[in-house]
């Protein structure tokens, strides 16, 4: 079992939805904000040193995109109509005013802010442990009490291997069984052997591979060979 830990999204995880996306890079860059924090203390600058630097980010980017809103004064197609333009303008400009009202806030909040990331960074470290100390606690739930319970050379067990990330030593080889779904060989890596054909009774595999009911060799048309078996 492996834990989990929040990641910004790149660039080819970012979503086709614009709210989403937004979402996002709100996420990316209140991450960036703790990372860049942790970094100037590490360096020995003061916190409000470093609150100075970061508001001047925040704001300087904030002004960046005014200045992009303020460039489309005047850009309305002229094909819509005068009232259209009218009410094109009118919008750049409240735009305009809206992005320079949050620079100036992003400004304005920037004492203290250095102190309330590290609190933060803290509690987030305490979250992170918890949820580790949970991860053991639940893998040895897994170990000591749910694989005993299950048999070898089971789907059930070789799902609870999966699990514990220990299932590296079975057979990969896969098939589709009567009802359409994908099933996986539940044998140990090693143990195919075409020329070993089952006697198709009581179950047995002989050197082919086997999931519950299903036996079957590398030769079907819906088989996907092994690769850590042969």
């Amino acid at each position: 079992m492996t834990g989990h830990q929040d990641t910004p999204a790149s660039a080819g995880d970012l979503s086709a939805d614009p709210v989403r996306r937004v979402s996002q890079y709100q996420t990316a860059g209140a991450n960036a904000r703790l990372k860049l924090f942790a970094l100037l203390a590490a360096q020995g600058v003061p916190a409000s040193e470093a609150d100075e630097l970061v508001a001047a980010l925040e704001a300087g980017a904030v002004a960046g995109a005014q200045s992009e809103v303020v460039e489309l004064d005047g850009m309305a197609p002229a094909s819509r109509g005068a009232l259209f333009t009218d009410g094109w303008d009118e919008g750049v400009t409240a735009v305009s005013e809206a992005l320079v009202g949050i620079a100036d806030r992003d400004w304005a909040r920037r004492g203290g802010r250095s102190a309330g990331a590290a609190e933060l960074a803290v509690h987030i470290a305490d979250v992170r442990q918890r949820e580790r100390t949970d991860l053991v606690r639940l893998e040895a739930f897994v170990r000591e009490t749910v694989l005993p319970r299950t048999h070898p050379n089971t789907t059930e067990r070789r799902r609870v291997l999966e699990a514990l990330g220990e299932a590296g030593g079975l057979c990969t080889a896969r098939t589709r069984n009567s009802d359409g779904d994908v099933i996986v060989c539940t044998l140990d890596a090693g143990h195919y052997d075409p020329d070993d054909e089952p006697p198709f009774k009581d179950g047995k595999p002989g050197g082919w591979h086997k999931a519950g009911a299903s036996i079957w060799n590398d030769l079907g048309a819906a088989c996907i060979p092994h690769a850590a078996c042969g």
